[in-house]
């Protein structure tokens, strides 16, 4: 039997070692992958991972769970990803990840997925090793993490945050599931809030940990105090707060058209390190 020399095929558990590989050489921006796959995302059974090997060597992989996340793929590797990317159209919501990698999956599938409501195509990485203390910057007291007592004041944040960010409600009907994903961050200590008057006035998750490196997500200030100053002295008490207690390597990608966000990451040390996209449907 002829057998290729680049076969494309599901991951298991006998290759989370080399997914995990693949992942260091750039863990800024595949941080979220090495997440899931620490979390046992290919675990027997798994469908969320298709590779692509070169003379049984794992070169590249595509996450398709939820979303399609490229992690080190290149022009050699898009033709055959892009077949493996077809199957899941039916259960995906967006590509995310490093500009060049989605942009390439993209144009070869784009015909087979839905028109994209929003495509995001150049949303800086960045991120820092350095404490903000260290940098002179005030850390606002107030910023701690939050209790698992306190998910139905938080659960109002985050859908706020969520549906300004997406474009529409991070569930319907009963909120029970969404609830629950922010209660396992709560409880994870992945959730740092301000409170005051019993409502939340600020938030901000670590959505990724792995590889010594995590990804902040869920940023978020109530609406009628933006615009005052305090999003930089909020945000560095977050950062601080979680690079102690997570991952000394903190990430985050913002939107390229959101200057106040980055403004504030800026002023507390964060650094672009590259360029995402992203393509919500």
């Amino acid at each position: 039997m002829l057998r290729t020399r680049n076969p494309t095929r599901l991951l298991g558990v006998d290759d989370v070692d080399a997914a995990l590989d693949l992942c260091a050489q750039d863990p800024a921006a595949n941080v979220f992958v090495a997440s899931r796959i620490l979390d046992g995302g290919l675990g027997a059974g798994s469908t969320a991972a298709y590779g692509w090997f070169d003379d049984g060597r794992l070169e590249s992989f595509v996450w398709t769970v939820a979303n399609v996340v490229p992690v080190g793929t290149s022009a050699a590797s898009w033709g055959p990803l892009a077949a493996q990317v077809r199957k899941v159209r039916r259960r995906c919501a967006s590509f995310l990840g490093p500009r060049d990698q989605v942009a390439g999956l993209w144009g070869l599938t784009r015909l087979d997925f839905p028109q994209p409501r929003a495509v995001r195509a150049a949303q800086p990485l960045m991120g820092t090793r350095t404490p903000p203390s260290q940098l002179g910057i005030t850390l606002d007291p107030r910023v701690r993490p939050a209790t698992v007592d306190e998910v139905d004041i938080v659960l109002p944040a985050a859908e706020h945050m969520f549906t300004q960010e997406i474009g529409y409600r991070p569930y319907t009907g009963n909120p029970a599931f969404y609830r629950d994903s922010i209660w396992r961050l709560i409880r994870g200590g992945r959730t740092y809030v301000v409170v005051e008057n019993g409502r939340v006035i600020f938030k901000a998750d670590v959505g990724s940990i792995g590889l010594g490196t995590m990804q902040i997500q869920g940023v978020w200030v109530t609406p009628e105090l933006r615009g005052q100053g305090l999003a930089a002295g909020l945000m560095a008490a977050a950062l601080e707060q979680a690079m102690s207690d997570h991952a000394p390597f903190a990430t985050l990608y913002v939107n390229d058209f959101n200057a106040p966000a980055l403004a504030t990451y800026r002023r507390i040390g964060m650094e672009r390190l590259g360029t995402f996209s992203t393509i919500l449907f």
